[in-house]
């Protein structure tokens, strides 16, 4: 089965509007989990605008399950992520004024860097995925690198589904076919939606873990936390 990784930077999003501690993130992600999520994911920014770095700390005394830190390797990040030691590191490569992740990572241009920085990561034992487009190129440069997995940045699966051009899903799976080929994981993430996770899904071969935030996070306005954490779950079967 694809493990579902829930991404509650907008939980962290609502709690800091207020500037208190509703609603609580570590009890929000605890509740995720015994919802039946397999994962929790964070991705702080410098700013913290929603993760603090406090709360990456914080939350690895509580995660029970796999437990994903994602973002761009500036020092603050690699010291936090070496502070806390995840289940797994994702490496994106977010601006600091990034409104969120807007492009995989050039692995071919950054080789020396990616390689210098995942190295660190897994001589601490911490799984690295790296956040890529779907181009052959870049996932063979993933490879070079040593990354355990990558995450397949999915904005034009999401965009051309919503079109209605199931085509759109074809770099995707010849990626993912790549990517399994050169003994790399296959992760995803962003715009996937109880909308369309199913059909990526089938389509996908060999998925590991899918991190879903921002539209799992809306869903729930209507739908309720629990049940569009098992809808997601009985769609990723």
């Amino acid at each position: 089965m694809t493990k579902l990784s829930v991404n509650i930077n907008k939980i962290a999003t609502l709690r800091n509007s207020r500037g208190g501690d509703v609603p609580n993130l570590l009890k929000v992600a605890k509740d995720i989990e015994r919802f039946g999520a397999e994962g929790i994911t964070i991705h702080p920014r410098p700013d913290e605008r929603h993760i603090r770095y406090q709360d990456a700390i914080d939350l690895k005394k509580i995660v029970s399950t796999e437990y994903n830190i994602e973002g761009n390797p500036i020092q603050k990040f690699i010291d936090l992520v070496l502070q806390t030691k995840p289940t797994q590191v994702t490496l994106v490569p977010d601006a600091i004024d990034a409104l969120t992740s807007n492009a995989g990572w050039d692995t071919v241009k950054n080789e020396t860097f990616l390689s210098e920085v995942i190295s660190i990561f897994k001589t601490n034992n911490i799984r690295t995925s790296i956040f890529v487009d779907p181009v052959s190129k870049m996932i063979k440069g993933a490879a070079k690198v040593s990354a355990d997995r990558i995450e397949l940045y999915t904005e034009s699966y999401a965009d051309e589904y919503t079109k209605g051009n199931l085509k759109g899903i074809t770099p995707f799976t010849n990626a993912a076919n790549l990517a399994h080929d050169l003994g790399l994981g296959i992760n995803a993430g962003h715009d996937l939606s109880l909308e369309n996770i199913k059909y990526f899904k089938e389509n996908i071969p060999n998925l590991l873990e899918v991190s879903i935030g921002h539209a799992l996070i809306s869903e729930s306005l209507y739908l309720g936390l629990e049940n569009v954490v098992n809808m997601y779950l009985n769609k990723l079967k």
